[in-house]
């Protein structure tokens, strides 16, 4: 019984140690070659097809991605499904109580798909008044886009997958619910650092709010038995590539993905002759 608590205290206390490592890591990424070629094969985009249809190549591109790397994933964590899913789901279906169980299915809701409507149609209308006096229609099309592509892409690799499903939900791979708050509050957070000057740290500590809803929507729903144990590692993975995929094309909409400043070189020198 420990041992599951413990598991939702560290489903907190992961991320919190986690995400701010990993950001120490982001100023060296910029300035890899993987970097570099993704800027110049989006300036080559953006040149022939407008920012607009740029995001749109990057989006359709990305999504493509996704699939061809969670499609294989999910075979693998299918096979897992004796081993692995049956044990964890029955260690947690002889240990749940009561109370902790209506609290995890309380938060739980908070992946589901009505809820997240209405957020993402409310932040849709507040970004596009904050931004009236820029590209105002970036948010009121980024927003509901990336719900509507999320259950989408979900719904291709459920089919594309096969997996059965826990006895007590209809939960399959990958867990959407984990998809749906990082791509909504990912999302969000994004607009948010677009709409204002925020310092390193304030970007540090949403980005980690935003992975630890995503953590504990994860370990709600193994305790709420709505979900496979493997359902959930691949929806993690799942949430992470597609937000990737969601967030670089907003800063492609938004030209915020600039070509490598060309190095300088020195002008040639000019050969005088006497005369």
């Amino acid at each position: 019984m420990i041992l599951i608590y413990a598991l939702g205290a560290l489903s907190v206390l992961l991320p919190v140690v986690l995400v701010p490592a990993l950001a120490r890591r982001v100023p060296a990424l910029r300035a890899g070659r993987t970097a570099q070629r993704l800027r110049i094969a989006v300036a080559g985009l953006t040149a022939a097809f407008g920012r607009v249809g740029a995001a749109l190549v990057v989006l359709l591109a990305g999504c493509a991605a996704v699939v061809a790397i969670c499609w294989p994933l999910g075979e693998a964590l299918a096979s897992l499904e004796p081993r692995v899913d049956h044990p964890v789901f029955d260690y947690v279906h002889a240990r749940r109580v009561d109370a902790w169980a209506d609290v995890n299915s309380f938060y739980t809701a908070l992946g589901d798909r009505y809820p997240l409507k209405w957020v993402t149609g409310v932040a849709a209308v507040v970004f596009a008044v904050l931004w009236r006096r820029r590209r105002w229609w970036i948010p009121l099309v980024v927003l509901p886009l990336q719900f509507v592509v999320e259950q989408y892409v979900q719904a291709i690799l459920a089919t594309m997958v096969d997996r059965g499903h826990p006895p007590t939900d209809l939960g399959t791979y990958p867990s959407g619910g984990c998809a749906r708050i990082m791509m909504t509050f990912g999302t969000i957070a994004v607009l948010a650092m677009l709409t204002w000057r925020v310092p390193r740290g304030g970007r540090v500590a949403l980005m980690t709010g935003v992975v630890t809803l995503v953590s504990v929507e994860g370990y709600t729903r193994v305790y709420a038995e709505k979900h496979w144990f493997t359902d959930v590692i691949g929806g993690w993975i799942f949430a992470v590539l597609l937000f990737g995929v969601t967030a670089l094309t907003l800063l492609v909409a938004e030209g915020r993905i600039r070509p490598p400043a060309e190095r300088d070189t020195p002008a040639p020198h000019r050969v005088t002759t006497g005369t």
